[in-house]
């Protein structure tokens, strides 16, 4: 099987960014780290050094669409991070919808025994690569990998 280049995915919240990784090979999405927030100016430069060091050549966000598919006060804040990120890196931001995500890494966690309670690093982290996952097989796994 070939290798296709890897996506970064984010989930954002006002305290943290969990951020997930696809691996070389285009099919699964892993949890990479959370990133705990302090200014958007060095959130934007922190990710901007994860993509680099992993050569992602997309990024991925969660889009906080509202269960009847608007977008509220909170979408707004994410399409402004995924502006000043595709300034920053020179990446394509390609929004995917997060409903749910959070509510299914919690789910996947539990199922394999992880208390999830006091952890929310973990959940962030694997809610961005529930998001994430879902764009990998929305995207590629449509289309067989180039030789």
């Amino acid at each position: 099987m070939s290798t296709r280049p890897r996506c970064l995915g984010l989930d954002v919240g006002d305290k943290r960014i969990g951020i997930a990784l696809s691996d070389q090979l285009g099919l699964t999405a892993a949890g990479l780290e959370t990133l705990h927030r302090t200014n958007i100016q060095d959130d934007v430069r922190k990710i901007f050094e994860i993509a680099k060091r992993h050569c992602a050549v997309e990024i991925v966000i969660g889009l906080p669409a509202n269960m009847d598919g608007s977008l509220g006060e909170q979408a707004q804040k994410v399409q402004s991070l995924g502006k000043k990120l595709a300034r920053a890196t020179n990446l394509p931001i390609i929004y995917e919808d997060e409903r749910l995500s959070t509510f299914t890494a919690i789910q996947t966690l539990t199922v394999l025994g992880v208390k999830t309670g006091h952890n929310r690093d973990l959940v962030d982290k694997q809610a961005a690569a529930v998001i994430l996952q879902k764009y990998l097989d929305r995207t590629y796994h449509s289309q067989p990998p180039s030789a």
